[in-house]
């Protein structure tokens, strides 16, 4: 079933709304016409043309052994994101979440990194290792929650609450970064709203529904920008009940990026290696779980002897791919190692500015 995510206004400071267009995911336009060529500015800057090449002329190798060799040949290291196709995860050295792969970014000993994530997450790797070649199979591997959230809006959102300490999700551009006081995952953003001292006001971007969850979870009060994951807010509740009905003896799993009603249905709420790990101690052999389906992947390996279901999206489609993250394949891997390109560029300066919250992160984790 075709889905399609409804545009949203917010006001003025507030993201755009992220959904089907042109038969892409990307910004949708604006009705302002003024406002439209700003989104249209702030998406063509952050995404580049995709090294491209005709699949065919590929036909005849063996990507798998070709990526081994090159990776061999380049002392790289592959880090790739629980939620990429099975195949590129099979084939990378470390497959973790965002705070994993930040972690692995960092202390890495390689001599080039190869990030098969998004775009966000390549960037972190770049921030952490200026002097690393950082690859990415496709710069067009973006992330609502970044896209929705454009550095110069977020500058004047933040500008009318100055007295507020800013925690930004770690899916956010290197801009928002540097605008930010310190970043944090779904895996320790609880951990690190504890440390905060209680009278210090916070502002938390971009993710209003991981926002939400952890004002329930530390009882503090957040100033949040409404952004949103195109994944995570299309599980429904009604089809998760239905689902439910059918299975009355799953569990439940949701990743805190799901909307309120999704949440309060669900046995367990955490990252996604909090996922993982719940369903590889829990007694239960059948699970539904709310977050990216790549996942399910790691889980069907850790647990052959379980069942796993992806939750439904309204009216029962199946919604939970990422597409960001499926513009990664074999072919546009091998093509990025053996070109090296596209590689991650950062402005130095604009560098050390996010690389300070990144390391205050690191340090509070």
């Amino acid at each position: 079933m075709h889905c399609v995510v409804s545009a949203k206004m917010f006001g003025a400071f507030a993201p755009p709304s992220i959904g089907r267009y042109n038969d892409k995911w990307s910004l949708y336009p604006s009705e302002n016409s003024e406002e439209r060529t700003t989104l249209r500015s702030h998406h063509e800057e952050m995404i580049a043309p995709a090294q491209t090449e005709n699949l065919a002329s590929l036909a005849h190798l063996d990507l798998e052994q070709e990526i081994v060799r090159l990776k061999r040949e380049m002392n790289a290291v592959i880090l790739a994101h629980y939620y990429q196709d099975s195949e590129i995860q099979d084939l990378a050295d470390f497959v973790g979440d965002s705070l994993q792969l930040s972690q692995r970014a960092a202390a890495t000993s390689a001599d080039v990194i190869v990030f098969a994530g998004v775009l966000f997450m390549a960037e972190t790797a770049k921030i952490l290792n200026p002097n690393k070649p950082v690859l990415l199979p496709d710069l067009k591997a973006g992330c609502s929650l970044a896209d929705g959230c454009p550095a110069d809006l977020f500058e004047k959102f933040r500008a009318r609450y100055p007295d507020h300490l800013v925690i930004s999700y770690i899916n956010c551009s290197a801009g928002v970064k540097a605008l930010s006081d310190i970043i944090c995952t779904s895996s320790n953003a609880e951990k690190i709203i504890r440390q905060i001292p209680p009278e210090q006001p916070i502002l938390f971007a971009p993710d209003q529904h991981l926002g939400r969850y952890l004002m329930k979870k530390t009882g503090r009060e957040l100033r949040l920008w409404q952004g949103s994951c195109i994944v995570h807010e299309m599980f429904s509740e009604r089809s998760l009940v239905q689902l439910k009905e059918r299975h009355p003896e799953a569990v439940v799993l949701a990743h805190p990026e799901c909307t309120e009603a999704v949440l309060r249905l669900a046995d367990y709420v955490g990252s996604t290696t909090g996922i993982l790990n719940y369903a590889k101690t829990s007694p239960a052999a059948e699970f539904i779980v709310a977050t990216e389906s790549g996942i399910l992947h790691q889980m069907e390996m850790a647990c052959p002897d379980k069942t796993f279901i992806s939750a439904p999206g309204e009216g029962g489609c199946a919604c939970s791919e990422c597409p960001h993250m499926k513009l990664n394949t074999m072919e546009k891997l091998y093509l990025c190692m053996r070109d090296r390109k596209p590689e991650i560029i950062l402005d130095e300066q604009l560098r050390l500015r996010a690389l300070r919250p990144i390391l205050r992160m690191l340090e509070m984790s």
